[in-house]
């Protein structure tokens, strides 16, 4: 099965300003999971539609904790996404991925506590499989892009997302290290669990800002990070560019799409209609069926 690609961008302030997006607006998309984190920038690049939410919201008021994960991948679906791209900076765990380079994810170790992190629950209990969490046609598509970009790029990283948004502790880096991670953030979990239980394929490229403190007198700052965020965002901008036009011209079906297939132990006697209601969207397939 084919499909067109609706692109959902999720990103920081600096990746708005895409060269060549067309009829670009500001659209407001209403969830019942609440209030995302902005509207929602829509437009298209050739015959790709493009749909970017500023993850942090614009100016970025909205701190890692306090991101209404559920709100945005349910927004994104409601505004047509296929698939999601997200950008996001991440400091480094490893010697050879120093900042300025980019990491595209493979893994991912959550250390966040108390984020809402499904949208299923009592009545229409849902287990999916998280064990290879990111598409990987999206992120091999990616790391192709950076390159192309002129921008470094490193593969099959492990990151490791914290709570915040206190940067990590000298003890707790070394130890994400032996837990065998790569990079480390704050926002990559709940937001890959959400997408894959609303069947969007994800990927995640990192903008390694600073080397994460298991180094010998390195210590993470705000400006050592914006400084260098600014420093990747046009080469950022250029890579999700040439993304998005090296696209195939039609979506070949993925197996994440129907992700949720047989993944619903509840029984049909005992869902719950009102949160099969607020479903309509990240699992509306899957609810048809009931």
């Amino acid at each position: 099965m084919v499909s067109p690609w609706t692109i959902g961008i999720i990103g920081g302030s600096g990746l708005y300003a895409i060269e060549g997006l067309e009829d670009a607006q500001w659209i407001s998309v209403e969830s019942p999971w609440g209030k995302p984190s902005d509207e929602i920038l829509c437009g298209r690049i050739g015959d790709v539609r493009v749909r970017f939410l500023p993850r942090h919201g614009r100016g970025h008021p909205i701190s890692p904790g306090e991101l209404n994960a559920r709100a945005n991948i349910d927004a994104l679906k409601r505004a047509g996404c296929t698939d999601i791209l997200a950008v996001s900076a991440v400091g480094s765990l490893r010697e050879e991925i120093e900042p300025g380079r980019f990491a595209v994810a493979e893994q991912f170790i959550d250390m966040t506590r108390g984020r809402p992190s499904t949208f299923y629950g009592s009545g229409f209990v849902t287990h999916v499989s998280m064990a290879d969490p990111v598409c990987e046609r999206l992120s091999g598509m990616a790391a192709k892009a950076i390159a192309a970009a002129k921008g470094k790029v490193a593969t099959g990283a492990t990151y490791v997302a914290i709570e915040g948004p206190q940067f990590s502790t000298r003890a707790e880096s070394h130890m994400f290290r032996e837990l065998g991670a790569d990079i480390i953030g704050m926002t990559a979990m709940p937001e890959a669990k959400l997408a894959r239980e609303a069947e969007l394929p994800y990927a995640l490229i990192g903008m390694v800002t600073d080397y994460d403190c298991w180094r010998e007198g390195d210590a993470v700052d705000v400006t050592q990070v914006v400084t260098q965020m600014q420093q990747n965002s046009q080469l950022a901008r250029d890579m999700l560019v040439r993304f998005i036009k090296a696209l195939p011209a039609k979506r070949e079906a993925s197996p994440i799409d129907t992700a949720l297939d047989d993944s619903v132990i509840t029984a049909p006697d005992r869902h719950d209609r009102s949160l099969m209601a607020k479903l309509d969207a990240v699992a509306g397939r899957l609810i048809d069926d009931f």
